[in-house]
């Protein structure tokens, strides 16, 4: 009967200790899980000045030493209108916010052509 006994006792501590091994394999799984990312905020940055060089071909221009590029994407207007990127030209004063893609190329998120411009006071209501 003490056999028995402690046969039992040897199984069940064995069922205990087996029973208990799965969750802690699991707690090593997710430990060595490699951490989500977080997409890195996108820094934005604005340019105003006089435009000093258009490239028509790789639709760029260029205000100061600062060349960035428009797409498909850019927000271009003149005068509170929609425009487009043949109304800019070399000497026109500019505001663009723009951002940096992965390749480290200057995109424009939007291109304001021209000064901003200013109310007539002599209109009421204005």
């Amino acid at each position: 009967m003490k056999n028995t006994i402690i046969k039992f006792a040897c199984f069940a501590s064995v069922a205990v200790a087996l029973s208990g091994m799965p969750a802690i394999g699991q707690t090593d799984v997710s430990t060595n899980m490699p951490a989500a990312r977080t997409p890195a905020p996108v820094k934005r940055s604005v340019i105003h000045g006089k435009v000093v060089a258009l490239d028509t071909t790789a639709m760029t221009f260029t205000v100061g030493s600062t060349t960035i590029a428009i797409t498909s994407k850019t927000k271009i207007s003149q005068a509170g209108k929609p425009a487009i990127f043949a109304d800019l030209t070399v000497g026109e004063t500019v505001a663009s916010a723009y951002k940096m893609d992965d390749a480290g190329k200057l995109i424009a998120i939007s291109l304001r052509i021209g000064g901003k411009e200013k109310k007539d006071a002599s209109v009421p209501g204005q």
